[in-house]
């Protein structure tokens, strides 16, 4: 079979014999070398993270706001829930 006849591979990957294009080879967990064809990057998709996440002031701020969705991890609930803490450990209820 010729090159001219097999379709296109995912992610990057020429034209051409499957077989032959660059592997992956990142370390899975059962300890061998991870098989799929790699991205232009080296790597699978699995393996090579596409994104490096938020590079500037702007954008980590922008994936804080998309990701705050009650606000019980804020530094305000931390700092109230540490007071919280403080004042009970001081009281006759935790004391042993």
């Amino acid at each position: 079979m010729s090159s001219e006849t097999r379709g296109p591979l995912r992610n990057g990957n020429p034209r051409g014999d499957p077989h032959a294009a660059p592997r992956c080879g990142a370390h899975t967990r059962a300890g061998g070398a991870c098989r799929q064809p790699a991205m232009p990057n080296g790597r699978c998709r699995l393996h090579g993270g596409r994104s490096t996440g938020p590079r500037t002031c702007a954008g980590r701020a922008a994936v804080a706001a998309a990701q705050t969705k009650h606000g019980n991890y804020s530094a305000e609930a931390r700092a109230f829930g540490v007071a919280i803490d403080t004042m009970l450990r001081g009281s006759v209820i935790f004391r042993r």
